[in-house]
């Protein structure tokens, strides 16, 4: 029997006092003052002891340990002595849902399937991929919810690519594929799935939209660095280069799955230390950048005239994400084209936004954003939402 039965002085003070607090989606566990026997890698039965269901929690990241010297009496010698005591601090938070990673990738080693053969026309289709954040959990739901609406949204881009004629297909992965941890605080606490699982899942419903295009005509991949896929160190400060950024690991490695593949795809990222890309497209220069660069939306504008003024983003279309609603807007005239330059604010595909609803008071339906650029420039009459 320890000889920490029995202390000297009895509770104690609220750092080192057995307690827990759970909001249903994260909190904490505290341990009292515990000596040599407690495991503190005994997850399963930590969680039982303070009444936890270890099927709904878990305890996620390393324990927080206070160690203090305290009297006490050694019943077997009846003899005060002093020990040390430790108290354990772990971070709770609710279980998101089981992901079959196998299963998921599975999907990607069925190869291409048939290709399918229609009439084509002089345009090409840019299909927004935006804001996905996988792994995030927010008013709209989880990440079954998720799979569920881009399952759907891919069942509205198949058919709308069957009823058109074109050449060519853009998918343009306009940031934030996965949620992330190190964004914001909170994003610790309302993410359901690790960080190599948004990476799994996010990988696999990309490629199965960029596989789908291909059975219409030969696509081109564009990606760019995003504030939800940045490699971080304490919160917003960037740990390496701008493009150091999960949106575009993952472009990286399925442009390696695609040599096994041989699908029609040519993936294209912003150049190193760069977070915008310009790609041309029968003459248009199409322009791409996440939209983090902003504290809002209005400020586009003048950012990408600053842009333009420095030759980083020159283009007659600009397209971005992280505001998680839908715009079209024209902005000033191009002098050598003497047509408008537009700005379109693709919209969300992720499980809602309370944040951007509180700061903003916009709460835009998750939707998928397609338009046609042809020899004439953008169609303008082209711009939908699915």
């Amino acid at each position: 029997m320890s000889i920490a039965d029995e202390l000297v002085e009895a509770g104690g003070d609220d750092e080192h006092t057995a307690r827990t607090e759970f909001d249903g989606t994260g909190g904490f566990i505290q341990t009292g003052g515990e000596g040599s026997e407690f495991d503190p890698a005994d997850h399963l039965g930590i969680l039982k002891r303070f009444g936890y269901d270890p099927d709904k929690v878990e305890i996620v990241g390393p324990a927080r340990i206070s160690k203090w010297e305290q009297r006490a009496r050694n019943r077997e010698t009846n003899q005060f002595e002093t020990v040390w005591l430790t108290a354990y601090r772990f971070h709770i938070a609710a279980r998101g849902l089981p992901v079959d990673l196998p299963a998921l990738y599975a999907e990607i080693a069925r190869g291409s399937g048939p290709r399918v053969h229609h009439p084509t026309a002089e345009s090409s289709v840019v299909i927004c991929w935006a804001d996905v954040q996988t792994g995030k959990v927010d008013h709209l739901g989880g990440l079954q919810e998720l799979l569920e609406r881009l399952d759907t949204k891919r069942g509205y881009l198949e058919r709308y690519l069957k009823q058109h004629h074109f050449d060519h297909i853009i998918v343009a992965d306009c940031g934030d594929i996965i949620e992330g941890f190190d964004n914001f605080p909170a994003q610790s606490r309302t993410s359901s799935l690790s960080l190599m699982d948004q990476i799994g899942v996010a990988s696999t419903e990309f490629w199965k939209t960029i596989k789908l295009c291909t059975q219409f005509a030969a696509v081109d991949v564009l990606s760019i660095p995003s504030n939800h896929c940045a490699w971080r160190r304490a919160g917003k400060n960037l740990a390496g280069k701008v493009t150091d950024d999960w949106g575009l690991a993952i472009s990286k490695e399925l442009e390696r799955r695609n040599e096994d593949a041989g699908l029609p795809v040519t993936f294209h990222r912003a150049d190193e230390w760069q977070e915008t890309l310009q790609f041309d497209v029968r003459g248009t220069r199409l322009g791409l950048a996440h939209g983090h660069q902003v504290n809002n939306p209005d400020q586009i504008k003048n950012w990408w005239a600053k842009m333009t003024h420095a030759g980083v983003l020159d283009c007659h279309v600009l397209l971005t994400g992280h505001f998680h609603f839908a715009s079209l807007r024209p902005v000033g005239k191009d002098h050598s084209t003497g047509r408008s330059r537009w700005h379109i604010q693709a919209p969300t595909l992720d499980n809602g936004s309370s944040w951007v609803r509180n700061k903003f008071g916009e709460d835009g339906d998750p939707a998928l954003a397609v338009f046609q650029i042809n020899a004439d420039g953008f169609d303008v009459n082209s711009f939908r939402l699915l």
